[in-house]
């Protein structure tokens, strides 16, 4: 695991916590509580992790599914890519244990959910300035701040009568898992109050400040005097209490780069035959506004890398520098032979560069300079190969954002490889940053970029579809899809106005089909473009599909022979009468 971790604050977040749990008047304690506070990088990736379970009193086996429920949530979702919002990481996490849960009551009670693996699940996540709640069940999260208490999550309790009541949701009940999500920002000093309800329905709101300003740093004994008060009240239920106070948050937006700025200052720009930190510069590959970019040989094992450095122009650039090496971050947790791999560190920088594997061949850009009108086949497999690296990066949470025929290498023998990782969006580093009003510039290249960026908004992998469209169309066609225009329309309206042009012409032998397919995979609105990756290869290859289902496809395209059959049989109708009606 790397050192860094982008995004990673460099104030961590401080929590102090405490919790306690009694089975109360009962033979067995059917609650589960727990909490993992990891060091970096997973805090500053992951966050900080709180979990309560309550088991349903009707099952003697539910014990064990509170502590399933809790165990493998405070385990797994610390296995869950770096990358992954916290929702997709737990919603995931979730998902599995409650098929496990599940499936295990009915392999052993049948129908009977009274008797099964049930429990409830409440879990909150600390992550950056940021409470990520996921609640099934009845256990309750509140929070107190400056002095007001307020309950964060609602009881999944359906009544029947003013004194019966079933729980509507919980882990294990049913084979697909509905879980209530929601964030709430955090301020410095926000207490928040885990509690099962043989907890809460015996204690008031003030009971709840009063616990926690009497025992001060001492929150163990104030969850025990919250326990005990319940009891004292007539609790005839297990009782389970946890709290937790945030101490210190990390600085918004404050991530690798000011972790780093002191011990890695940017390099010099670097000349041929230079000896630079175990590697002895080659060649300067190229230059621009962004980076310059070196071939070099590791002098310990001779293997030939690349080189990048941030240029003099964004070297004093916190933001520019931090995508720099959030770059090399990523290129480490991708696995894909079509994209990119960083190169493996093993030694110390003294400076701020990203190392990566070097890749012998040419642009994709120069491969279409050397076939301006290349063949059908040849075209779709170098972007079938280019979205299975897309892929690689979709199943992480990560939009490419800059997808155009010169981040793409093709290699000596035909692969082709995402070279570039410089302008991605990543949701689990998202989370960590300051919420952003305005918007945002448009990181890739406009030629490439999907419509919607130029309004503003946020890519998603409909975007990154939009953009490998873009260069297969100019690949068939030799013109970017909407020309100048796309760029120029920065307004819902306007880009509703562009046009696409077909790549069908009389001198290529393009089907239909593919026409069909880029038209899609090009609409200027996000919502009605292909949305899938896969969906958009598999209609390159498969007639019918394209228009997303054959019902579009008019009957010349889905069916020619059906269309030639029915025209004429048309047309001997048409002369059947005609000869009827002639005198």
């Amino acid at each position: 695991m790397d050192s860094y971790a982008p995004g990673a604050p460099a104030a961590s977040l401080k929590v102090a916590a405490g919790q306690h749990t009694e089975a109360g008047v009962k033979p067995v304690n059917q609650d589960f509580h727990g909490m993992c506070v990891p060091g970096e990088p997973l805090l500053g990736a992951k966050g900080i992790a709180i979990a309560l379970a309550d088991g349903i009193s009707s099952s003697n086996v539910s014990h064990i599914a509170s502590e399933t429920a809790v165990a493998s949530f405070l385990e797994d979702y610390y296995c869950t890519p770096e990358t992954w919002s916290v929702k997709k990481s737990a919603q995931k996490v979730l998902g599995a244990t409650n098929a496990w849960l599940h499936s295990q009551s009915r392999q052993r009670h049948g129908q009977d959910q009274d008797r099964g693996y049930v429990c409830t699940l409440t879990v909150m996540v600390l992550k950056g300035a940021t409470a990520h709640i996921l609640h099934i069940g009845d256990a309750r999260i509140y929070r107190l701040r400056d002095g007001a208490v307020e309950q964060l999550t609602e009881d999944h309790r359906v009544w029947v009568a003013h004194d019966k009541s079933y729980l509507g949701r919980a882990m294990g009940l049913a084979p697909h898992l509905e879980i209530d999500y929601h964030t709430q920002s955090v301020e410095r000093g926000d207490v928040f109050l885990l509690a099962t309800d043989g907890v809460y329905e015996h204690i008031t709101d003030q009971d709840l400040r009063d616990a926690v300003t009497a025992h001060g740093d001492n929150l163990d004994a104030a969850a025990r005097a919250l326990v005990r008060l319940a009891l004292e009240r007539g609790s005839d239920d297990n009782l389970t209490m946890q709290i937790v106070r945030v101490d210190a948050l990390p600085a918004r937006q404050a991530g690798e780069i000011a972790q780093y700025s002191g011990s890695l200052p940017c390099p010099p720009l670097l000349d041929v035959g230079q000896e630079f930190e175990g590697f002895r510069i080659v060649d300067e590959l190229r230059a621009s506004s962004r980076s310059h970019v070196y071939l070099a040989n590791d002098i310990a094992s001779g293997d030939t890398v690349v080189i990048k450095i941030p240029s003099l122009d964004l070297r004093h650039d916190p933001a520019y520098l931090e995508r720099l090496l959030t770059e090399e971050w990523l290129a480490r947790r991708i696995d894909s032979r079509h994209v990119v791999r960083a190169w493996p560190r093993t030694r110390q920088r003294r400076t701020l560069y990203t190392v990566s594997e070097y890749i012998e061949g040419r642009t994709l850009t120069q491969w279409m300079a050397a076939n301006p009108r290349p063949a059908l086949e040849p075209a779709i497999a170098i972007i079938e190969q280019v979205a299975r690296g897309l892929q690689a990066f979709h199943r992480l949470e990560i939009v490419h954002q800059d997808l155009r025929p010169d981040n793409i290498m093709i290699t000596l023998d035909g692969t082709a490889k995402i070279i570039d990782l410089g302008s991605t969006r990543t949701a689990g580093i998202q989370e960590l940053g300051a919420p952003d009003d305005e918007p945002g510039p448009v990181l890739g290249t406009a030629q490439y970029a999907a419509p919607e960026y130029f309004l503003g908004e946020a890519g998603t992998t409909r975007s990154d579809i939009y953009s490998l469209a873009a260069i297969l169309y100019q690949m068939l066609s030799g013109r970017l899809p909407y020309g100048a225009d796309a760029a120029r329309a920065r307004s819902r309206a306007a880009q509703m106005r562009l046009t696409y042009v077909s790549v069908l012409d009389r001198d290529r032998e393009i089907p239909a089909w593919v026409d069909s397919a880029l038209s899609r995979a090009l609409h200027p609105d996000p919502r009605e473009r292909t949305p899938e990756l896969s969906e958009f290869t598999h209609a390159l290859r498969n007639p019918g599909a394209a228009a997303g289902g054959s019902e579009r496809l008019p009957l010349l395209e889905r069916n020619p022979l059906a269309f030639w059959k029915g025209l004429c049989l048309i047309q001997f109708i048409v002369i059947l009468l005609l000869f009827i009606n002639t005198p």
